[in-house]
């Protein structure tokens, strides 16, 4: 099988090159910005036509929430045009593509959890400029595959874990929001359930396209998220104090970007599909060390 990894520097996509490089069958080639321009349209076709991959993964996202309210043009050129240039070279050439999204597609008002074909809503640019995304992917190739996650962190890059970890280097005290809800997802997890889809469908054993949610369990609250973190940092010998945390609200801590309040993703599809489990994002927390190099 052969696979084109675009966007291969941020967190998936690092993650992507390093499992890719050990499985068996399988010929990749990941490229970055400075490689392959998603957003000119005849740069891609080139790449697609000259490696000719059963697969496209695009990991190439516009991911700065609050910048994208300023940089709207730039938001929606890698968001939503690069992503659809992609789909029509993966058509063109007879590809599937597979397309990372994100829960900030919706509102965050439900009361439950959201399930694929719920109402989407999205708040400020970067949610739209995603859904945008989405809508071109699907309108441009019959065999895509959209998987919606939410809060990724691993051991590459800006996340929410190297800016914990880093804050109690020089903090002992740290207000945290507590009223945004979500599914904290490690992106090694989001790696391995893509190079899943990419074997069911070169293999043909599925049953449709279409949009998947996948994201880690159990639901916290970004409060409940850093004391997880803080605990095991100290379990684990990186810190030699205890971080007092305290819970804050939405309008303590404001933004240039609305967060949706509660984004929590229902998972039942991807699992009845691809027998995909959520992401135990508790169990990626267990060594530390790897997010402070």
């Amino acid at each position: 099988m052969k696979i084109l990894v675009t966007g291969c520097f941020g967190q998936v996509g690092r993650c992507l090159v390093e499992q890719l490089s050990s499985v068996d069958g399988v010929k990749f080639i990941a490229l970055e910005r400075d490689e392959l321009d998603i957003t000119d349209s005849n740069a891609v076709t080139d790449v697609v036509q000259s490696f000719q991959p059963d697969v496209i993964i695009n990991a190439a996202a516009h991911t700065a929430v609050d910048r994208a309210e300023e940089e709207v043009e730039l938001s929606y050129a890698i968001n939503r045009d690069g992503p659809e240039n992609l789909a029509k070279a993966a058509e063109e050439s007879g590809a599937a593509i597979l397309h990372i999204s994100t829960d900030y597609v919706f509102a965050g008002d439900k009361e439950g959890e959201y399930i694929e074909n719920d109402e989407t809503g999205p708040q400020g640019v970067y949610g739209k400029s995603k859904l945008a995304g989405e809508i071109a992917v699907a309108n441009a190739c019959k065999r895509h595959v959209i998987v919606r996650t939410a809060w990724v962190f691993s051991e590459y890059g800006i996340n929410f874990v190297k800016s914990m970890l880093r804050l109690a280097e020089t903090r002992d005290t740290l207000g945290i929001v507590s009223d945004q809800i979500g599914g904290p997802t490690y992106a090694g997890d989001i790696a391995k359930v893509l190079i899943e889809i990419s074997f069911a469908i070169k293999q043909n054993n599925h049953k449709g396209f279409g949009v998947y949610h996948y994201s880690g369990l159990p639901h916290v609250s970004w409060y409940q998220f850093a004391k997880t973190i803080f605990n095991e940092a100290n379990k684990q010998g990186l810190l030699n104090k205890k971080m007092s945390v305290t819970s804050i609200s939405t309008n303590d801590y404001p933004t240039p970007a609305k967060r949706p309040a509660k984004s929590t993703l229902n998972n039942k599809k991807i699992h009845t599909e691809f027998g995909i489990e959520p992401s135990d994002w508790q169990l990626a927390l267990k060594n530390l060390r790897r997010y402070t190099s």
